[in-house]
């Protein structure tokens, strides 16, 4: 199966789905993502704090010497900790994600939450800047962030994140933030694309979709969000759900369908209300 990419505003690309992996640990939780990469998926997301860098990396590596498929092909992404936002740790925090997934480069990496009240964003950018000029980190982006934070941190460095990873699903769909990105060619990565919980998948927008495609309502969200031009990262540890999620490039909704799931929208859409101006995550 061949998947789209995504065009970054730093020249390189990214396939247009991802495989996310928290809370994907020990021999269950690489059994589950060699079976994404086996699926097909080509980019796996991670972070410091799901505790997996090092199942994620294995996965990979054994991935790429037993399939034969090339390093390039592949784009693994992990996330820098709250607890490491000082420049200085955050350069070295890249470096130790690096050896943790056993890989010479990481392909994308991102500021997990701002932190807004304990306020060391800039400092975690300006790490991860160096980072990129160190080679250590290909891309750099962030996860979480506000209008105002990406406005701030471009301001002060001058280099413009490649992505923002944001929660984005039916009932919270993000138009001003999507907006913003558009502006500043930032890519919208969404984090529970489905909606976890909260799936909309009983709706009528949906149902009705699912129907008229033959196909199941997961993949009439996952079109959606692809249809949106956002990025979604769909976690499932089960090998058939794994393909099926990715199986979203062969049918395309229509204006109408488009517009009944996007009117799902809600004003306290948020799943967990982890607000990014005043969440912290350590």
């Amino acid at each position: 199966m061949s998947i789209p990419t995504h065009n970054l505003n730093d020249g390189h690309t990214i396939p247009a789905i991802g495989f996310g992996t928290y809370p994907l640990v020990g021999a269950d939780g690489y059994r589950a993502i060699r079976s994404a990469l086996d699926a097909g998926y080509r980019l796996i997301d991670s972070a410091v704090n799901y505790e997996n860098e090092g199942t994620v990396g294995k996965a990979v590596r054994d991935f790429l010497r037993e399939s034969g498929t090339p390093r390039e092909a592949l784009t693994v992404q992990t996330k820098l900790p709250g607890r490491h936002h000082e420049t200085a740790r955050a350069i070295k925090s890249g470096f130790e994600s690096a050896a943790r997934l056993g890989l010479d480069q990481i392909d994308v990496l991102l500021i997990h939450w701002p932190n807004p009240t304990t306020g060391k964003y800039l400092g975690a950018w300006r790490g991860l800047v160096e980072l990129q000029k160190q080679g250590i980190a290909r891309s750099i982006g962030v996860s979480n962030f506000t209008a105002p934070l990406l406005a701030e941190i471009i301001a002060d460095t001058g280099v413009t994140p490649v992505l923002n990873q944001i929660e984005l699903h039916p009932l919270f769909v993000q138009k001003q933030m999507r907006a913003e990105h558009a502006r500043l060619g930032i890519l919208t990565e969404s984090w529970s694309p489905l909606g976890k919980r909260n799936a909309p998948y009983a709706t009528a927008a949906v149902a009705d979709a699912a129907a008229a495609h033959g196909v199941s309502p997961a993949q009439v969200v996952l079109r959606w969000q692809v249809q949106l031009g956002n990025l979604p990262i769909p976690k499932s540890s089960t090998p058939q759900r794994q393909v099926d999620n990715l199986d979203v490039f062969g049918f395309q909704l229509g204006d109408a369908e488009m517009a009944a799931i996007t009117a799902l929208d809600q004003p306290d859409g948020r799943l967990f209300g982890a607000d990014p101006a005043t969440h912290e995550e350590m």
